[in-house]
């Protein structure tokens, strides 16, 4: 170990005495044939069976994590880390130490952020679950390179590389294994340069089970890339909902449709309603996320954004677009009224005024939404000013 490092290995620890010792040294080994002057941290998250005693004697600095999760321990080693350039990896010895150099040379290079890759490497016999390599991990990787658009084959490769200067702007809040995904996103987002080189999965050396639950950790990976990504959860399926809704209703409007077999008519038309409705909901909830996750600082700040709602998007205009909105609804609702009362306030023709009925009240909520709306923007738009 250097007393100034220029790379500092991190590995999370909870419980892995059989393999801890031969990461450290392979580690070690590495930097110093490298000539990397360097530091290996061991982030002990409670272990039991040893792993802090057997990381001093091995060469490795032990830091101490009591808030438990893989998460909160790379947290906490990043935090404690010394290097210009931190590599984390796990320490179950499914990975090769002697990849460091590769890491830094990466890194030395221009890259911010530098991922392995099983995919564009070897995963040996054995080293995956077959869930994990042919479902769990191709599809969240394909899940965030279509979210995020951030060129990376692999986003829970357990071995990485990166600027500690780059990443200490990121704010790091998850706990568990969606940190992995975490990392990947926020540099994304932050504009770091990520680049990836292959790596090879070798089989654990652990007799024990690995901390990793399939379907629950999977779900927590899952669930931090939607809620990272207001587009996708909720701007697309809403504007998909509305416009879907929207057809519907002007295409009903002149009368009944015959759609081969079936003739549709006002009841698909108020379905059409109800998915308008409840598109135009998903999409200003995807607008308050946005706005909230850069207030609070979760999300780096949209130019774009920042200069519509600066310029455009303000609360007197949203009033008048909800007023201009309801006015034309109750213009609608309107028409139907006025032929109640030629019909001397006795019974309708349903098929006739619920075709006017149906968009005038809908006009009328989507008016009351965009008023409503218009204030709770102005709410969270008061830290952000």
């Amino acid at each position: 170990m250097s007393s100034v490092p220029r790379v500092s290995v991190v590995m999370p620890c909870l419980n892995e005495a059989e393999t801890l010792e031969r990461c450290i040294r392979g580690a070690l080994e590495a930097m110093r044939e490298a000539g990397l002057p360097g530091e290996v941290i061991v982030a002990d998250n409670g272990s039991t069976d040893g792993s802090p005693e057997i990381a001093a004697h091995a060469g490795a600095r032990v830091v101490p994590v009591p808030e438990r999760g893989y998460g909160a321990a790379l947290r906490g080693g990043i935090a404690a880390a010394m290097g210009e350039f931190v590599v984390m990896a796990d320490a179950d010895d499914s990975y090769d130490f002697g990849t460091v150099p590769a890491f830094v040379k990466k890194l030395e290079e221009g890259h911010d952020l530098v991922m392995g890759s099983r995919y564009r490497g070897r995963i040996e016999p054995g080293a995956m679950p077959f869930l994990h390599r042919w479902l769990g991990n191709p599809v969240l990787s394909f899940l965030g390179r279509l979210f995020f658009r951030v060129p990376v084959s692999d986003f829970h490769c357990g071995i990485r590389a990166f600027r500690r200067g780059a990443v200490a702007k990121m704010d790091f809040r998850t706990t568990g294994m969606e940190f992995a995904s975490e990392m990947v996103v926020k540099a994304a987002l932050f504009g770091l340069r990520i680049g990836e080189i292959p790596v090879t999965l070798r089989p654990d050396g652990r007799s024990r089970a690995p901390h990793l639950k399939t379907w629950r950790d999977g779900w927590r990976h899952l669930r931090f890339l939607l809620l990272y990504s207001p587009r996708w959860l909720y701007l697309y399926p809403g504007l998909l909902l509305a416009l879907l809704g929207t057809a519907l209703i002007l295409g009903l409007l002149p009368g009944p449709r015959r759609v081969g077999e079936l003739t549709i008519d006002v009841h698909t038309m108020l379905g059409g309603a109800a998915m308008v409705l409840v598109g135009m909901q998903a999409i200003l909830f995807g607008v308050f996320t946005k706005i909230f996750a850069i207030t609070e600082g979760l999300r780096p700040m949209d130019p774009l954004f920042e200069r519509l709602f600066d310029r455009y998007v303000t609360l007197e205009t949203g009033l008048v677009a909800g007023a201009t909105t309801g006015l034309l609804g109750l213009a609608l609702v309107g028409r139907v009224v006025l032929a109640w009362r030629a019909a001397g306030w006795g019974p309708l023709s349903y098929a006739e005024t619920m075709r006017w009925m149906i968009p005038g009240t809908l006009l009328v909520a989507l008016g009351a939404e965009f008023v409503l709306a218009s204030f709770f923007l102005s709410v969270l738009g008061l830290k952000r000013r």
